[in-house]
């Protein structure tokens, strides 16, 4: 009886993460979207490019938090914790990426040339460029981790480079591309984001899909951690 009542306790969130990514995808594809220019009936995409960017964030946070907490406690489980929320950060930020690579084929390409004579133009694109570095960064911290055989020292040192990793994270994607001139949305003459652009209907599927996005993250995450756990107690043994 406890033990139903415990699984009950933590499941309320994984049946959360579920209803809002369903209504997401319904409501996404039926609600009446504004008619921008360029944009047209792609401004969908909001919920799904940007949702995904938005749980790449929380992912890296969470990382970068558990970091901290290894290096006050060096606790070995939090090293776990911090490396896996990174490794599905980092899935999420391709995801994102792609979603925006494929927007940007139907809206800043030129459309009297190829989408491949029209990528130099766009592959200068700051945010592009930014968000490129920023998963480079959390590649290199995989990379960097993993690459050292002593258990002790790989987690000081992931800790310390996944501290350094979060602080590059904003400055690649949120403030340097907002200074140079850019065709992304939040840009000036281009808000896209604003609220006479975004109508009603937008934002009450906008925070609904950012929340839905995070929560799967988190879920995949704790499924991989479990994992782990499971394997290091197996190596122990």
């Amino acid at each position: 009886m406890t033990n139903n009542i415990n699984t009950k306790r933590t499941a309320w969130w994984k049946i959360l993460c579920v209803a809002l990514l369903v209504y997401t995808f319904i409501a996404g594809l039926l609600i009446k979207v504004p008619n921008l220019p360029l944009l047209g009936q792609t401004s969908r995409n909001l919920f799904f490019h940007v949702g995904m960017w938005m749980a790449m964030m929380t992912l890296f946070t969470v990382s970068v938090v558990n970091a901290i907490r290894y290096l006050r406690t060096f606790n070995l489980r939090y090293d776990i914790y911090s490396r896996q929320y990174a490794t599905v950060g980092i899935v999420f930020g391709l995801l994102g990426y792609a979603t925006g690579s494929i927007w940007m084929s139907y809206t800043w390409a030129d459309p009297n040339n190829p989408l491949f004579k029209s990528f130099s133009a766009l592959a200068r694109e700051p945010k592009l460029i930014g968000a490129a570095i920023a998963l480079l960064i959390y590649f290199a911290y995989l990379v960097l981790r993993d690459s050292i055989s002593d258990i002790d020292k790989r987690a000081r040192i992931g800790a310390v480079y996944n501290i350094f990793a979060y602080a590059m994270l904003f400055p690649s994607i949120w403030i340097v591309p907002r200074i140079l001139p850019s065709l992304h949305p939040g840009q000036e003459g281009n808000p896209a984001l604003e609220l006479k652009d975004v109508n009603q209907f937008m934002r009450m599927v906008e925070w609904p899909a950012f929340i839905g996005w995070a929560l799967l993250g988190v879920w995949i995450t704790t499924l991989k951690i479990r994992l782990n756990l499971l394997k290091e107690r197996k190596l122990m043994q």
